[in-house]
């Protein structure tokens, strides 16, 4: 089991954590709203940010989250959408300047991976998702180079220090059936970026090829997308595949885009529940942490 604090390779957790329905439910009843981040980081060992996807934030923002989350805590960040659904990945250097100066390397050692969702009409280009890929930063003397790049909107509001040699990861989640090709899994290899697997109650695909040296799972709901609940066999079904991912192995029916092994080595995981809506991510979250031996504070694993 692994200690509440203590370095861990399965980081299990929510997206995003300020939502009106969970008041009275999952926090606390009369909970002042600026305390919501701080008890959910106590429950729980990362959350998915997700305000960065539709607007920059502010450095002090993400200094805030840094401060109020313990030692030991993950971020995931969501990469912004007017790289992915507005430029759509193409002439991006210099919004992906601007978002990395935006303050996301203010989280410091507690930045996990930078999340890049697509737009479920963007089918594959391949040239295309090459250059984006080629663009991506993978460790802050990287990243610092390119934040530097930012333009004028960010002249007063930027964030250009980070830890040394501190590693930065990306994921992709892809939403258009065209990405299932052996060609996008080689790319993802290449470039060492993670293929999101993400289950979205059948609405988008479901890939779940080895690509990066972490995985990185999005529970969006199995029966109802955003809304339905993970019943005990569809939590133990998971807990399979991330035990086998972490042990550098690939589960027998996986669904895969292509017929090439990847490398065998452990992972690191990372699982998000964005089931919201009810108010079923944070409990089904600490569900399947518990199957895995994941100290949270719900009590028990």
């Amino acid at each position: 089991m692994t200690r509440r604090g203590a370095k861990s390779d399965i980081h299990i957790g929510i997206s995003g954590w300020r939502y009106p329905p969970w008041r009275g439910r999952f926090y606390p009843t009369g909970m002042p709203q600026r305390e919501e981040l701080t008890f959910a980081a106590h429950m729980l060992p990362t959350i998915e940010l997700n305000g960065s996807f539709y607007s920059l934030q502010r450095p002090d923002s993400y200094q805030q989250w840094h401060d109020q989350t313990p030692e030991g805590f993950v971020f995931a960040v969501k990469g912004s959408r007017y790289i992915t659904h507005m430029h759509r990945l193409k002439d991006v250097q210099g919004a992906l300047a601007n978002f990395l100066a935006s303050g996301v390397l203010a989280l410091g050692k507690k930045l996990g991976p930078i999340l890049w969702q697509l737009p479920p009409n963007l089918a594959y280009q391949g040239e295309r998702v090459e250059d984006f890929l080629a663009l991506l930063p993978h460790d802050s003397r990287a990243a610092l180079a390119l934040a530097r790049q930012h333009d004028e909107r960010l002249n007063g509001r930027s964030w250009l220090k980070a830890p040394r040699g501190l590693r930065i990861r990306h994921a992709m989640e892809v939403r258009h059936k065209s990405f299932v090709d052996p060609a996008f899994i080689d790319q993802l290899r290449r470039h060492r970026v993670a293929l999101v697997v993400a289950d979205t109650a059948g609405r988008w695909p479901l890939i779940e090829d080895l690509t990066a040296d972490f995985v990185y799972l999005r529970l969006h709901g199995d029966k109802k997308l955003y809304s339905s609940g993970y019943g005990e066999a569809a939590l133990d079904r998971w807990a399979e595949r991330i035990r086998a991912w972490r042990q550098g192995r690939q589960v027998k029916d996986a669904k895969l885009a292509s017929e090439v092994a990847a490398r065998r080595g452990r992972r690191e995981v990372f699982c998000y529940f964005d089931n919201d809506t009810k108010v079923y991510a944070p409990f089904d979250a600490a569900s399947l942490a518990q199957r895995l031996g994941v100290r949270t504070g719900f009590g028990g694993a």
